[in-house]
C-alpha cells in the first residue's frame, strides 16, 4: 500500500480562516497538490456536502472532515494544526487539530480499515497530545504511520475496525462475550453515511463509557470496512439496544422486542454515557420504545417528536429517494434509445429486440437495433417507478417487512391505472399495515416467520385488497383527470405552472418545499409518452429552475467580488459545477450568510427560468444531471438560454439588494454564517 500521509500533506500552525469551508478547501488543495486527487472543486464539494449532513467536530479540539469522492485517486490523510481554532460543531468548542480523510469511491477494504483505525485512534488522548507537541510535518507522519502500521501488517485482523465489536466488560468479567455475573447487558449498532470515521469512533466511545460504568456492551459497526454481525446469542441476552446511526440499521429485525434508544451517530461520540444511561432506564420502563417484530422501531427516538405530517413526509421522501435510480437510469436509457433509433423506435422496439440480434440486424442496421435495446431496457426500468415508490414508502414506515406488500400495492396501482398517486396511497397503506402487524406480541417460535411470511402476506392482502376493492378506481379516475388537465394546459396556465415550480425550487434550496416540487416532477415521468409530454416539460422546468440559484451566486461573486467575503468567493467557484450539475444546495452557503436577500433574488431568477422553459415547450427525459444530460433534453439551446436568463436576473438582483437594501455584511460576519451552516 502507498503511504497514507506524507509531509506535504501536513500544514502546521497556520491560520486557515474562520470557517470550516476554508479549512476544508485548503486541505483539498494539499491533497490535489500531492497528486492524490484530480480536482480541487470536486473533492471540496464532496467533503463540504458530507459536512453539511453531520458536523465532524468531536470533543477534544478535533475535527475529522471526510468523504468518498470520485476525484480521489488513492486513500489519503491531510492534517492541519491551526493557530486559530475553527468551530466544526463540537459541543466543547472549536477545533485546532483537523484531519481530512479522503477515500476513493471504490476504496478497497484494507485501505478503509487503515483509515478507520486512524479515526478511532484520535479518541486516545496520548495520541492527540503527541500530535500537538510535534515540531515538524515529518513527526506527524511518523506518529500516524506508527498508529496504522499494525493494520497495514495484518489488515483484516482483530486490530482492524471489526474490533469495534468488542465487549466493554466490568472488572472481573471473563473473556469477550462473557460478562460479569449480574451485569447489565447492552448491544449497540453504529453507522454513519460514509462509514469511515464516525462509525468506529462512536463504537469506541460507547465501549469506553460502558467499561467505566461497569456495563457489558457489545457494538456492531456497520461501516465501509465491513461489518461482523453480533451473534444471535449476544443479542438475545441483551437487555436493551442502542442505535447510534445516521442511516438505516441493517437487519434491524434481529433486535425485535428489545427496548431501543436511537440517536445520530455523533451523539454516540459526544454523549456515550447519556445514551447508555437512557438505555438502562429503558430496560426498567415497560412503556419504553421497542424494536418491533417488523424490524423497525415502533417509534424511533429520532422521530419521537414528529407529528403525523412529518412522519408521512419522511416516508414519502424515502420512497422517492429509492425510486430515483430506477427513473434516472430508465429515463437516460430511453433518451439514448431515441438518440440512436429515432422517436419512432417506440413503435418497433418490442419486435426488434425479440426478432433480431447482433447477427441478424433489422432494417436500419446497428443503430436501430441498439436504440431498440436501450429503449426497452429503459422502459422496463421505468416500469418499476410506481412499485418502487410504493415499496420504499412502506419501507420508510415498517422497515424491510414493508417492502414486499408495498411493491405489490404499487403493482396493483399500475395495473389499475392509478399511477404514482395510487402508488403513494398503496405504499402508505402497506407500510402502516406492516408496522401494525409487526407490533403484535407473538410466541418465540413464530417470531422468525413474522417478517418473511406473516407480515408480507397479511399486509399485502390488506393494502392491495383495498386498492382493488375500494380505492384503485377513484384514484385512477383522478390520475386520468390530472393527466388530461396537464395535457390541456396552454398559454398562460403553462407559464404559471412553471413559475410556481421555479419559486418552490429556490425557496429552501434542497429543503422540504424544494423536494416537493422535485418529487412531483420525478413521480410524473412514468406517465410520459410522445403523445403526453407534459411530465417531461415539468421535469425540464424543475431541473432548470433548480440550477439557477448556485449559478447565480457564482456569477454574482465574479461580477462584484467586493460584496462577498473570501469564504463566499471560494464557495462561488464550487457553485459553478454544483449549479451545472443541478445541485441546488450549492447556494446554501450564500443563503445562510444573507437569507433575506439571497433567497428572494434566487426565487426571482428561478421563477423566470421555470416559466420560460414551460412557455418554450422544453422537455427533459432525465430527472437529474443538469447540463451533463444534454442528450436527454429537447430544445437544449432554449433550455440553456432559460437558465442563463434566470441566472443573470438572480445575480443582478442579489447584487442590487446587497448594495442598496442595507449595508453589505462584513467578511467576519459572512464567515460566521457559513460556519453556522456547515455545523448545523
Amino acid at each position: 500500500m502507498s503511504a497514507l500521509i506524507t509531509p506535504e500533506l501536513v500544514a502546521l500552525d497556520q491560520n486557515l480562516g474562520g470557517a470550516p469551508a476554508t479549512v476544508i478547501r485548503h486541505l483539498a488543495e494539499l491533497v490535489v497538490g500531492a497528486g492524490r486527487a484530480t480536482e480541487i472543486d470536486g473533492l471540496y464539494a464532496d467533503a463540504l456536502a458530507r459536512e453539511a449532513k453531520t458536523s465532524t467536530g468531536i470533543p477534544g479540539g478535533l475535527a475529522i472532515p471526510h468523504c468518498r469522492s470520485s476525484a480521489v485517486t488513492e486513500p489519503t490523510l491531510a492534517v492541519a494544526r491551526l493557530s486559530q481554532p475553527v468551530d466544526f460543531g463540537s459541543a466543547d468548542g472549536p477545533a485546532d487539530l483537523i484531519f481530512m480523510i479522503a477515500a476513493p469511491e471504490g476504496a478497497d477494504q484494507d485501505h478503509l480499515k487503515i483509515l478507520s483505525k486512524l479515526a478511532r485512534s484520535l479518541m486516545k488522548s496520548d495520541f492527540t497530545t503527541a500530535l500537538r507537541a510535534a515540531k515538524t510535518p515529518e513527526e506527524i507522519v511518523t506518529l500516524v504511520t506508527d498508529i496504522v502500521a499494525p493494520v497495514t501488517a495484518t489488515a483484516g485482523a482483530h486490530s482492524g475496525p471489526a474490533a469495534a465489536r468488542a465487549t466493554a466488560a466490568p472488572t472481573g468479567a471473563g473473556t469477550e462475550g462473557t460478562p460479569a455475573t449480574g451485569a447489565r447487558r447492552l448491544v449497540a449498532v453504529t453507522a454513519c453515511p460514509t462509514g469511515i470515521a464516525h462509525t468506529y469512533m462512536a463504537a469506541d466511545a460507547l465501549v469506553a463509557a460502558a467499561k467505566e460504568m461497569g456495563i457489558d456492551l457489545q457494538v456492531e459497526t456497520q461501516g465501509s470496512a465491513g461489518a461482523t454481525p453480533l451473534a444471535a446469542s449476544v443479542i438475545n441476552a441483551a437487555d436493551a439496544v442502542i442505535f447510534a446511526v445516521d442511516v438505516d440499521v441493517r437487519d434491524k429485525a434481529r433486535f425485535a422486542g428489545k427496548p431501543v434508544i436511537q440517536a445520530p451517530v455523533k451523539r454516540g461520540i459526544d454523549e456515550p454515557k447519556k445514551m447508555i444511561q437512557e438505555a438502562l432506564a429503558a430496560v426498567d420502563n415497560p412503556n419504553a420504545r421497542r424494536v418491533s417484530g417488523g424490524g423497525a422501531a415502533a417509534s424511533d427516538s429520532v422521530t419521537e417528536n414528529e407529528h403525523l405530517g412529518q412522519k408521512v413526509k419522511r416516508a414519502l421522501l424515502t420512497g422517492v429517494s429509492y425510486m430515483i435510480p430506477f427513473v434516472a437510469g430508465g429515463g437516460l436509457l430511453i433518451a439514448l434509445g431515441f438518440l440512436l433509433g429515432g422517436y419512432k423506435i417506440t413503435e418497433v422496439a418490442d419486435t426488434v429486440v425479440l426478432q433480431n440480434s447482433l447477427w441478424n440486424l433489422p432494417e436500419g442496421g446497428m443503430l436501430i437495433y441498439l436504440g431498440a435495446v436501450l429503449f426497452k431496457i429503459g422502459a422496463l426500468s421505468m416500469g418499476f417507478l410506481v412499485p418502487a415508490l410504493a415499496g420504499y414508502i412502506a419501507y420508510g414506515i415498517a422497515d424491510r417487512p414493508g417492502i414486499a406488500p408495498g411493491f405489490v400495492a404499487g403493482a396493483v396501482s399500475g395495473f389499475m391505472g392509478a399511477g404514482f398517486l395510487g402508488g403513494i396511497v398503496g405504499g402508505l397503506l402497506a407500510g402502516v399495515a406492516a408496522a401494525y402487524i409487526g407490533s403484535f406480541k407473538v410466541p418465540s417460535w413464530l417470531r422468525s416467520l413474522m417478517p418473511v411470511v406473516i407480515i408480507p402476506l397479511l399486509a399485502s392482502i390488506f393494502a392491495s385488497g383495498l386498492m382493488f376493492l375500494v380505492l384503485g378506481g377513484p384514484i385512477a379516475w383522478l390520475t386520468v383527470a390530472l393527466s388530461d388537465w396537464l395535457n390541456g394546459m396552454t398559454g398562460a396556465s403553462v407559464i404559471i405552472l412553471g413559475l410556481i415550480l421555479g419559486l418552490m425550487m429556490a425557496f429552501d434550496l434542497g429543503g422540504p418545499v424544494n423536494k416537493v416540487a422535485y418529487s412531483f416532477a420525478v413521480a410524473g415521468l412514468g406517465a410520459a409518452t410522445l403523445a403526453n409530454q407534459a411530465p417531461w416539460q415539468i421535469m425540464a422546468a424543475v431541473m432548470a429552475a433548480g440550477m439557477v440559484p448556485p449559478l447565480a451566486m457564482a456569477l454574482a461573486t465574479v461580477l462584484d467580488r467586493k460584496l462577498f467575503s473570501p469564504v463566499e468567493r471560494e464557495n462561488g467557484k464550487a457553485a459553478w459545477l454544483l449549479g451545472a450539475s443541478f445541485i441546488s444546495e450549492g447556494a446554501i452557503p450564500f443563503a445562510a450568510a444573507d437569507p433575506l436577500r439571497v433567497i428572494p433574488a434566487s426565487m426571482l431568477g428561478a421563477a423566470t427560468t421555470g416559466a420560460l422553459t414551460m412557455a418554450w415547450g422544453v422537455t427533459s427525459k432525465a430527472p437529474h444531471g443538469g447540463m451533463f444530460v444534454f442528450f436527454a433534453i429537447d430544445n437544449f439551446l432554449l433550455f440553456a438560454l432559460a437558465i442563463i436568463i434566470g441566472t443573470v436576473i438572480s445575480a443582478i438582483a442579489v447584487i442590487v439588494l446587497k448594495r442598496y437594501v442595507r449595508k453589505a455584511p462584513t467578511a467576519e460576519n459572512a464567515e460566521l454564517a457559513n460556519t453556522t451552516l456547515v455545523t448545523a
